[in-house]
């Protein structure tokens, strides 16, 4: 709550100086340090209202989980079959796990 306020407080000052101003801007001898200064004021608000941050939970230790390893599988081609829509021996590949 404090931080909005602040961040109000500084934008409503910042405004009001901007508007009791009425002298005609010019760039010929204060072009570096009104640029100099609009970012400044610019990070300085982009600062107050950036959210909060993340931080991570600790970590925990404790006991791992037991890891289940399927058994090890792989392809291969099967025995020939005779193909009657063909008319051809094929060797279809099969499944084989151990």
């Amino acid at each position: 709550m404090r931080r909005q306020l602040a961040f109000s407080l500084f934008a409503i000052v910042l405004i009001a100086s901007g508007i009791g101003t009425p002298n005609q801007a010019y760039a010929g001898d204060g072009f570096g340090a009104g640029l100099f200064g609009g970012l400044i004021a610019g990070t300085i608000l982009g600062a107050a209202a950036s959210g909060p941050r993340y931080y991570a939970p600790p970590p925990v230790y404790g006991e791992p989980e037991p890891i289940y390893t399927a058994p090890p599988c792989y392809w291969t081609r099967g025995e020939p079959v005779w193909d009657d829509y063909r008319g051809v021996w094929v060797r279809p590949r099969i499944q084989v796990c151990n």
